[in-house]
């Protein structure tokens, strides 16, 4: 990683999804509807379910930013959860609609709303950049009652255009008046965090189950384990 001197930044910019929101908790509100002889075989599917689900939601994203047939997240997001459910051979009745309900309500991290405030406290502006649609980021910022706490809750539907599109990236720096080198972007997707930096801002990694770095242009100038590293580094 980058040397981590950031001195000169104005403002923190948080993915939402898998950064402050933990998109696995939907599944695991669900545990009795997976099926499984028992519930370590039914966390083993809710393992299954998460990843399938987040990995082609992703791919619906990219895919329909490349195809220029742009829909909102959420139609994305039950795209993406039709697939994994019938991959995986999950048909409880209602369980779908279970599911995308829980979506508006994940679990906030649990050093998320004290790590906001230490940030506003030091006078830092906040902001989420999503690829979540207005009303799914509404809904959860709600849900986890950080709503007082952040300046801004952008999603990418102005532009039509899903991360990493640098086009996405410049909605932060128009929206709170910084350059863009004043700005940290805090990501837990790998990806993210390179395509911040590319775009030319500063990033941070927040590599909670330490995977790989990204072969990708951009790189991040530190890696973290948790959001509760960030306020330390910034008043470094």
């Amino acid at each position: 990683m980058a040397d981590h001197d950031f001195a000169g930044i104005r403002a923190c910019v948080f993915d939402a999804y898998g950064t402050l929101f933990d998109y696995a908790s939907a599944a695991a509100r669900c545990l009795a509807e997976l099926g499984g002889a028992n519930e370590a075989e039914r966390k083993v599917r809710a393992t299954m379910l998460t990843a399938l689900w987040r990995d082609k939601q992703l791919q619906y994203a990219w895919l329909r930013s490349l195809q220029g047939r742009h829909a909102d997240f959420w139609q994305v997001t039950g795209d993406a959860l039709g697939f994994a459910m019938a991959t995986l051979h999950i048909a409880e009745p209602g369980l779908r609609d279970r599911l995308m309900n829980l979506y508006l309500t994940l679990d906030a991290f649990p050093e998320v709303p004290d790590m906001l405030r230490q940030l506003k406290r030091s006078g830092f502006a906040t902001a989420i950049l999503s690829n979540g649609s207005p009303a799914m980021l509404d809904a959860a910022v709600t849900s986890a009652g950080i709503g007082g706490n952040l300046d801004a809750v952008l999603s990418v539907e102005p532009v039509g255009i899903y991360k990493p599109s640098p086009r996405v990236y410049q909605l932060a720096v128009d929206r709170l008046n910084c350059a863009a080198g004043s700005i940290l972007f805090v990501s837990s997707n790998g990806w993210d965090a390179h395509a911040a930096s590319a775009f030319g801002m500063r990033a941070a990694w927040c590599n909670r189950d330490r995977h790989r770095d990204e072969h990708l242009p951009g790189a991040p100038d530190v890696e973290i384990r948790s959001l509760a590293d960030l306020p330390g580094l910034l008043a470094a």
